[in-house]
């Protein structure tokens, strides 16, 4: 619903200013009782606004000076959340369509108003595209997803309006490629699923025009999983398994083991009728990786790794509710797991905690989800909100157990905070 997504929205926002001023949910929750001299208000209330669940107007003035912010642009931000239509979120990110050219995006102009721009430029851009990346790796898509609109529409223009070498124009279109997946991905982590496939959609045409078939896959397969996620299974199944075909034998090994582990999770999220289809993926993602006689991987795939595999292989195995498989494997990968990387921690450990569920182990699992919970209470993350609440779904089925009781009344709210 769209009062749902502006509270949302309002808590990303909320939750950006909290970072800029430095403080912790914790800090912010103990300065609001300090400043307001009531001490009612709690790490777990500041994640509930911030989540979207509640709008904090009587703490206005407080948060104001808490957070070095005009009451003004706190007031504009609850009258966008309460559905004012002729309000907007302050500093809020446009929609890519509005930020995109109409039609074709990837139209040139016929007289092209901008200068001439050499390979030298597109390499610029290809740091940035990484550094992008990179920074996806320890921020949330509510964090980059403006500036990552903004590159993909800069780079869009350029393409159209500059002046180049057929080389140069075709590395642009690869760059273009590239950035529209990432783009994607963060919006999809915001929780703008339809930005995110106007994205994908974008970059799978310049990949094309620019005969990148890896690249062409990679933004396929980004597409599919967004839709095998968002409950379109089957369609999401045919085209993770298209971007296989489309990669071809030939592809480098990194790319092809991506790209089949998102056919495993596909079937995995099709149920356990399609068990033996996606443990078959997953053996053949394993030996694609060991394959060292094709090319060189592309920059992209850098995070390809055996690591990242057998968190997959633990993902499928706690959707098929094999606890037995999964939680050894988790717990492995968990132990040696960059602590950097707060939102794949939390996703991760969202896994091992159904699969302890699973494996009727509920305390253990409630000690798993209080660590999730506090690891994603400071992301700006659509997927580890809805993984919070899987978690605490999961645990309901032992609400009789003292410590899973003790995890739902002091997180239950969060239940009520989805879309």
């Amino acid at each position: 619903m769209a009062e749902d997504r502006r509270r949302r929205e309002f808590g990303q926002y909320l939750a950006g200013l909290r970072r800029r001023t430095g403080k912790s949910q914790r800090q912010l929750a103990g300065l609001l009782c300090a400043l307001s001299g009531v001490q009612s208000v709690t790490r777990n209330e500041v994640s509930r606004w911030e989540r979207g669940g509640r709008v904090p107007e009587a703490w206005l003035p407080f948060l104001a000076a808490a957070l070095r912010t005009a009451e003004t642009q706190l007031q504009q931000a609850v009258a966008y959340a309460r559905g004012d239509r002729l309000a907007q979120l302050p500093g809020a990110a446009a929609t890519l369509a509005e930020l995109l050219p109409p039609g074709d995006p990837l139209e040139p102009l016929t007289a092209r108003t901008g200068h001439r721009i050499d390979a030298a430029k597109v390499e610029g851009l290809a740091a940035r595209v990484h550094a992008l990346r990179l920074a996806d790796d320890v921020l949330s898509g509510g964090d980059l997803i403006a500036p990552a609109f903004r590159e993909l529409s800069a780079a869009v223009t350029l393409h159209r309006e500059a002046s180049y070498p057929d080389d140069v124009g075709r590395s642009l279109l690869v760059q273009i490629g590239e950035l529209a997946q990432i783009t994607g991905w963060i919006a999809s982590d915001a929780g703008r699923h339809a930005d995110a496939e106007r994205a994908y959609r974008l970059g799978i045409s310049a990949a094309r025009q620019a005969g990148d078939g890896p690249l062409t896959s990679n933004l396929a397969g980004s597409l599919a999983y967004q839709w095998v996620n968002a409950g379109r299974v089957q369609d999401g199944i045919g085209l993770a398994q298209a971007a296989v075909d489309e990669a071809g034998d030939d592809a480098p090994g990194k790319t092809r083991a991506l790209f089949l582990d998102r056919v495993a999770w596909a079937h995995a999220k099709a149920g356990r009728a399609h068990a033996q289809e996606a443990l078959r993926a997953l053996g053949e993602a394993h030996d694609a990786l060991g394959d060292d006689g094709h090319s060189e991987a592309p920059l992209w795939a850098y995070w390809v790794s055996r690591e990242e595999l057998e968190v997959m292989d633990a993902r499928v195995f706690t959707e098929l509710r094999r606890p037995l498989r999964a939680v050894p494997l988790l717990a492995d990968v968990l132990a040696r797991y960059d602590a950097t990387h707060a939102r794949e921690l939390a996703l991760y450990r969202s896994w091992l905690a159904v699969a302890l569920a699973d494996a009727n182990e509920p305390e253990q699992a409630a000690a798993e989800a209080v660590r999730v919970i506090e690891l994603s209470g400071d992301l700006t993350s659509d997927r580890t909100a809805a993984r919070t609440r899987t978690v605490l779904e999961r645990l309901r089925e032992y609400d009789d157990v003292p410590e899973v009781r003790a995890v739902l009344d002091a997180h239950g709210h969060l239940l009520l905070t989805g879309p």
